[in-house]
């Protein structure tokens, strides 16, 4: 509830602020540190079990993955430079309709389910080792069950990042980046230290997987396919091998998630981010396998598939009390990562599953919020209750878990590059940014490495199936099972919105604000923005491109009109209700997406009032804005804006702002006014003819001393006393004349 103050002459001073949309952009370096947060865990598992599956050869695999990630990451740079929110749900449904987009939400929450769990239990997988390796080295084995204590381990991560997103606390940029800079830190010394282990021993290179033999073809890694003619084609274990090690690709989706917050330019720096988060897996995921191979004894490294990169920290060169503490420091790492990772997972799975609730595919029960962090912990439940579930079925098993994973990482990518394939041939409009590799045939463009990214995709996909039986049973079970809830409820939703528009953005409104006391907290000399209509934001377009936000804030406003006699309910007290409801809604969420394409941050607020220039000044003079900027009224000209305006500044209590407004066409004219006393703008022909009066005075040496600005002065006080005389009538049709003189020489001028 917010109290309401209006005095005669005083415009209203309290307003509503809407504060989700205060995004605070960040850097391409923090977003890639969030994106690697999620994908550099897979390093520290995904060797082992690849190698585990189809055998030495595994480092192969996982450096042609870590290549065509490269490709995959094009896709979402794609479809994240048409959609801003550009996640596997949006661009599927735009592209081949709900259905699919509910089959690909499904594959992905799957995937997201798997994440946090496998990555919480190779963190416990690690600790575990660490904690036996110590041991042994004091002396006093310890004798772990790794499995279950990794199980119990990631219980306990589960829970306590289950707490800190019902709270509201997920991990910032600012912890990514910090993680992520630990992190490099260890990679550096760890390739540096492999490097000169690897010139001071015998070592082994990885044998080429097109050899006859070096593959492990048996029923683990074929899976269904065992036995049957297929396997005597190449391409088809290739692609066996590569299965087997596309989920060292997990993460691609955070990408598409983090995409909304990139800063400005978004488009540069989201590929920046593109380009680190590439550089920076590819030496450190596929490294990581290779001098697991290269260093590790064939004799012993089974026992280090859960714990590769430990394993490696044990049989480098050098001191072993050394190369004990270097192993500590991986463990840290590890857990640092992989635990984050974990937080990482319920942040993208609450994010995934909120927008497809505000889409209407999901009931407004699931959108609750908590009654005392007003987060949506409904869904947080749902999602961390899985995942536990999964982590006790598995028992820790970090196998079996990266093996289920692989069904959501795969499919959920090959949905996303076929529906960014069918939006080049439906949606033909020019786009920012376009998936390399294509040519034309006549005046029709042929995507070719969009094509070619998507066959490999779902030709891995498809494989998949085949060769990772629980994996397929799993998954096609569990997409099974939220398509059916997704489509449920979605036609609950429907007929209780009975039409109403959706995707919309929530926001969290706060009534009875005093502007000037620092609730907005924005900068003096900020540019005010007024809005009215959500699909005319042309001229908020425009202010964002040319304003460095960093040094000038933005602030967008909407006037809340109302009755001075019948104030809504009839009170002076206003529900926020009654100031905010879908109108506002829908336009801050076109605001928000204009925001959010630009990678600039915007402050709302509504000001309810009785008249809309009144509401506008005394807003720019609370908080002490230096330019005012609207669109053209459909009723009313520029000038006729630009002088209702400057009558309502004439009314502001002193002492009153220079203020400058601007009133932006729909043609891209945009007049601008100084409103107060100001310099005038004179014409040429207006000096021309003051300059020929100056030189006719001064001709005389008694006048010599007079400036230009005398005979204006001069020239007003005479006017003044001629409009107080009985030659008002005619001076007032001078003007009028001169006013149409104007108005037709401007139109010759534009005739358009």
């Amino acid at each position: 509830m917010a109290t309401f103050l209006q005095s005669p002459r005083r415009p209203v001073a309290k307003v509503f602020v809407a504060t989700t949309v205060m995004l605070t952009f960040i850097s391409f370096w923090r977003a890639a540190a969030i994106v690697l947060a999620d994908l550099a865990s897979s390093a520290y598992y995904v060797g082992g079990d690849a190698e585990k599956v189809i055998g030495k050869s595994a480092p192969w695999f996982i450096l042609a993955v870590m290549l065509f990630s490269y490709a995959v990451r094009a896709l979402y740079i794609e479809s994240s430079s048409m959609f801003v929110r550009g996640g596997v749900y949006r661009v599927v449904k735009e592209a081949m309709g709900g259905t699919l987009a509910k089959f690909s939400v499904s594959a992905l929450l799957f995937d997201y389910v798997l994440t946090g769990p496998i990555s919480a239990v190779s963190a416990g997988q690690y600790l575990g080792g660490f904690i036996e390796d110590i041991s042994k080295y004091l002396r006093h084995p310890i004798s772990i069950s790794e499995n279950h204590f990794a199980a119990a381990f990631a219980v306990v991560v589960s829970l306590y990042f289950w707490w800190k997103n019902i709270q509201g606390i997920h991990e910032s940029s600012t912890k990514a980046l910090q993680i992520m800079t630990i992190t490099t830190v260890m990679v550096v010394i760890l390739i540096l230290w492999c490097t000169i282990t690897v010139l001071k021993v015998p070592i082994q290179i990885p044998p080429n997987p097109l050899h006859p033999g070096v593959m492990k073809l048996d029923k683990e890694s074929l899976g269904w396919l065992y036995g049957t003619f297929v396997t005597g084609f190449t391409w088809v274990i290739l692609l066996v091998g590569f299965g087997h090690s596309v989920l060292a690709m997990s993460g691609e989706e955070t990408l598409a998630q983090v995409n909304r917050e990139i800063a400005h330019p978004k488009l540069k720096n989201l590929e920046k981010t593109g380009l680190v988060i590439f550089v920076y897996s590819l030496l450190f995921t596929s490294l990581v396998s290779f001098f697991a191979v290269m260093i590790i004894p064939d004799n012993v490294r089974p026992n280090y598939f859960v714990n590769l990169i430990g394993g490696i920290s044990v049989y480098l060169v050098g001191p072993t009390s050394l190369k004990l503490l270097f192993h500590a420091f991986v463990v840290l790492v590890g857990v640092l990562i992989l635990a984050g990772a974990q937080n990482t997972a319920i942040v993208g799975a609450n994010g995934v599953l909120n927008r497809v609730a505000e889409d209407g595919v999901l009931t407004d029960w699931f959108q609750k919020p908590h009654r005392r962090f007003g987060t949506s912990y409904r869904i947080i439940n749902l999602i961390v209750g899985m995942q536990i579930f999964t982590i006790i079925a598995s028992g820790g098993d970090v196998y079996r878990l990266a093996g289920l994973y692989a069904f959501g990482v795969i499919w959920s990518f090959a949905m996303k590059s076929l529906a960014v394939l069918v939006l080049r041939f439906t949606e033909r409009g020019s786009r920012e940014w376009k998936v390399p590799g294509n040519f034309h045939i006549g005046k029709t463009e042929i995507p070719f490495g969009l094509m070619a990214i998507s066959v490999v995709l779902f030709m891995t996909a498809i494989v998949n199936l085949f060769t990772k039986y629980e994996a397929t049973v799993a998954g096609v079970t569990f997409s099974a099972i939220f398509f059916a809830i997704f489509t449920f409820s979605e036609h609950r939703v429907a007929k209780a919105r009975h039409g109403k528009p959706e995707q919309l953005d929530q926001f969290r409104i706060y009534g009875n604000q005093e502007l000037g006391s620092g609730a907005m907290g924005v900068r003096a000399g900020n540019i005010l923005v007024a809005v009215r209509d959500p699909r005319n934001l042309y001229y908020l377009r425009k202010v964002l491109a040319r304003t460095d936000t960093a040094k000038q804030d933005v602030v967008v406003m909407s006037a809340r009109l109302y009755h001075r006699e019948h104030s809504f309910t009839g009170s002076t007290v206003m529900e926020t209700s009654e100031v905010f409801d879908h109108y506002e809604q829908e336009l801050f969420t076109a605001v928000v997406a204009v925001a959010e394409k630009e990678g600039k941050p915007v402050s709302l607020l509504v000001v309810p009032a009785t008249d809309v220039f009144d509401a506008i000044v005394v807003t720019a003079q609370r908080l002490g804005s230096s330019r005012i900027v609207c669109g053209q009224s459909n009723k009313l000209t520029a000038d006729e804006q630009a002088k209702l305006t400057g009558d309502a500044w004439e009314r502001l209590p002193e002492p009153r702002p220079r203020l400058v407004l601007e009133v932006h066409a729909p043609d891209g004219t945009i007049h601008e006014y100084a409103l107060g006393p100001h310099a005038p703008r004179m014409r040429p022909q207006d000096l021309e003819l003051m300059h020929k009066i100056w030189l006719d005075v001064t001709a005389d040496p008694k006048f010599a001393g007079a400036h230009h600005y005398h005979l204006v002065g001069l020239a007003l006080e005479e006017l003044q006393r001629e409009l107080n005389s009985d030659r008002r009538t005619a001076l007032l049709n001078q003007l009028a004349d001169e006013l149409r003189r104007a108005h037709e020489d401007s139109t010759r001028a534009n005739p358009g």
